[in-house]
């Protein structure tokens, strides 16, 4: 209410092309007669289908991920993930954790006495281009680790089935991290 006069309605809702529109209704009632509407559509997410806009569901798809990795070289650790990968330090809480962001991420490295036992990827990262990545973190100093019965290229990056390219290295504690590219992803975001 504006006053003792109407201003306007806010109405959102969700089309069957899974985008969701925000209608803006405002009357022109200040001091004339006509309430004439006035309203604009905008479009405020999009999506592929309905129902695929993260922020239209419930549950825990509308909140950034905080990663977790065991580390036992506390030293060598912060200054891989800081200097090598160029991750920003956000604080130290010994014994328990050096905390790192990643892209808006938090990145948690958990102080322990020995590292579990983990087969496979700990953690990665998605590039826009595999070699750029790869060719960058060598210079940086990063072994690329080399699956060959992956058969690999010459920079040890493995091409799946689905077109993703896909490069894993190892931190100083043996966790096997990666790089990956997602063509099916480029478009989709």
């Amino acid at each position: 209410m504006f006053g003792n006069v109407e201003a306007g309605r806010i109405f959102i809702g969700q089309g069957s092309d899974g985008n969701a529109w925000l209608r803006i209704e405002l009357f022109q009632n200040l001091g004339c007669r006509n309430s004439t509407p006035l309203w604009r559509n905008s479009s405020i997410a999009t999506a592929q289908r309905l129902g695929h806009d993260i922020r239209m569901r419930p549950g825990l798809g509308k909140y950034n991920i905080v990663g977790f990795i065991t580390i036992v070289d506390v030293d060598r650790a912060k200054e891989f993930y800081r200097d090598t990968l160029g991750l920003r330090l956000v604080s130290e809480e010994p014994p328990y954790a050096l905390v790192f962001e990643a892209n808006g991420i938090m990145l948690r490295l958990g102080m322990a006495k020995e590292r579990p036992a983990v087969p496979g990827t700990v953690l990665g990262w998605q590039v826009p281009d595999a070699a750029v990545a790869v060719t960058e973190l060598e210079q940086a100093g990063v072994r690329f680790e080399r699956y060959e019965f992956l058969k690999p290229d010459a920079q040890g990056i493995w091409t799946a089935p689905t077109g993703a390219r896909v490069a894993w290295f190892k931190d100083p504690d043996g966790n096997i991290l990666s790089i990956s590219e997602h063509p099916e992803w480029k478009h989709s975001k």
